[in-house]
């Protein structure tokens, strides 16, 4: 008899659980795989802002300017779906709160669907 996963009076089904486990090994095997290639925080930093033509430093500065707010988003959006960062560490980096990260992740995500984008080529 194989063993299920989880308790059906918490979680609900198994089937339920093992996607979210399938999903969060897949999040962490893409981070691990960006890793490997030396892309950090600095290096989507660098390309968010090479995409709205900004300097890299614009992303940390609060701003309503168009293109530095979707550097911004974009930087955030790459930072915890990509390399798996937490709200509070970019919120901490960008001097601001968890809630307006998690709003930038949503715009960025827009972003890198409406533009086509992506972290690396």
């Amino acid at each position: 008899m194989d063993r299920i996963k989880g308790d059906q009076r918490i979680l609900g089904r198994s089937d339920f659980v093992m996607e979210i486990l399938e999903q969060a090994k897949e999040r962490f095997e893409r981070s691990y795989e960006l890793q490997q290639q030396h892309i950090d925080l600095s290096f989507i930093a660098k390309k968010a802002a090479s995409i709205f033509k900004n300097e890299p430093k614009e992303i940390f500065i609060k701003s309503r300017i168009q293109p530095r707010a979707d550097a911004r988003a974009l930087y955030c959006f790459w930072a915890v779906r990509e390399l798996d960062r937490s709200l509070s560490d970019i919120a901490k980096a960008l001097n601001t709160t968890t809630s307006g990260v998690a709003y930038a992740v949503q715009k960025g995500e827009v972003l890198v669907k409406k533009k086509g984008l992506q972290l690396v080529d």
